[in-house]
């Protein structure tokens, strides 16, 4: 087990009807803040409504910010960091999905740093401090309201990159599975796709003496598949969709890869799906996580066959490892499947003449990358090339 600190101070505000809770939550910390929301659909469920009530009998102040996209963009952070700086807002309350809250947070980064908050991303740069974010979770997914991370794309070059901070763990974070009831089959198997991948990045690691850990990983694939599958059979579940927004934060509050170490190679490969086509990033994953396994399973069969009998109950072929290693890969596209998102880039309408751009893209200021196996620029390219 590798050596590590882990600190989440982050609050999670559990249940039904919590949403009510926002503005005593925040008075507890500031007076003012900046509301940060998507689309028309906070507005539509009556969200919206519910948050500034609550504020406004707190007490508590508040500019908006509304329009985050999918694959939020750098432009909107632009614009809250100038905003946030002319209404000296010491802090930002997310009502969305992760797109919503990883825009929040890089605003919260982006206002204490003197120069373009893409340095974050792009260069190594740090902040002196961030602002104080919580959030009011709409769609379980990308766990960014549990997490120090935050992925945002520049609209001028179409890179899509990641930055982290221990200070944008949100302060609280308000989780009440009833807001996901309205939520669209397609945004639902998105979300349930980047939990999945989310685990398997903590999973596939060098590190082989995590037995805890390991089995926390199995166990909660396990359960994302379980739940997945029942779940557009009765969407209005309660506890079906208590148990997927539970499972979407612990995938990526950083509980399940202490001392692991973990891989992401899949996840920088895919930015470049959901950078360039504005492809949702859980679709992508589907596409490009297959693809990853086929081209490195044989670094490690014994694991990759673990996998697949921990996680979709395929006997080992002890006389034929690579056997079982690959019915469990099938099996994950055949979940992949089920809950209707692609497993290539024909499904999902992507140009497939584009590969080399993409690889160039992708392997952008480094020669490899990836904590299970270093993957170059040739390997990069093959597993594009896997997922046509």
């Amino acid at each position: 087990m590798f050596n590590f600190n882990y600190q989440n101070e982050t609050k999670i505000i559990f249940g039904k009807d919590t949403e009510a809770t926002v503005g005593t939550e925040l008075a507890k910390h500031t007076k003012k803040v900046l509301l940060h929301y998507g689309g028309a659909s906070a507005k539509a469920t009556g969200l919206y409504d519910k948050v500034v009530t609550s504020l406004t009998e707190a007490g508590i102040a508040f500019v908006e910010l509304g329009g985050v996209k999918p694959n939020p963009r750098a432009s909107l952070v632009y614009e809250g960091i100038e905003l946030c700086r002319n209404e000296n807002i010491d802090f930002i309350l997310a009502v969305g999905g992760g797109s919503v809250i990883d825009s929040a947070k890089a605003i919260a980064a982006g206002v204490y740093y003197d120069g373009d908050f893409w340095d974050l991303y792009t260069k190594g740069a740090k902040p002196t401090d961030c602002l104080k974010v919580a959030t009011v979770l709409t769609i379980p997914a990308a766990g960014s309201e549990a997490s120090t991370a935050t992925v945002i794309t520049h609209e001028k070059t179409n890179e899509k990159r990641g930055y982290g901070h221990p200070k944008l763990r949100p302060v609280f974070s308000i989780l009440n599975p009833e807001l996901t009831f309205t939520l669209p089959d397609y945004q639902t198997s998105c979300g349930l796709a980047d939990m999945f991948a989310h685990v398997v990045e903590r999973y596939f690691t060098q590190q082989r003496h995590d037995i805890y850990t390991t089995r926390l990983c199995e166990a909660t694939m396990k359960t994302i598949v379980e739940l997945g599958r029942k779940i557009f059979k009765d969407p209005n579940n309660y506890e079906l969709r208590a148990e997927i927004m539970l499972a979407g934060m612990v995938a990526h509050n950083d509980w399940l890869g202490l001392g692991r170490g973990g891989d992401w190679s899949s996840h920088q490969i895919e930015h470049e799906l959901s950078g360039f086509y504005d492809l949702s990033h859980g679709a992508g994953l589907c596409i490009i996580i297959p693809a990853w396994m086929k081209h490195v399973y044989h670094h490690d069969m014994p694991f990759f066959a673990q996998f697949a009998n921990r996680v979709f109950d395929i006997e080992i072929n002890t006389a034929n490892l690579e056997e079982t290693a690959l019915k469990g890969i099938a099996e994950l596209e055949r979940f992949y499947q089920d809950i209707n998102m692609p497993i290539r880039f024909a499904d999902a309408n992507l140009p497939t003449h584009e590969i080399d751009k993409l690889v160039t893209s992708a392997m952008s200021g480094r020669a490899s990358f990836g904590g299970f196996v270093q993957i170059t620029e040739a390997d990069v390219k093959a597993i594009y090339e896997l997922a046509l």
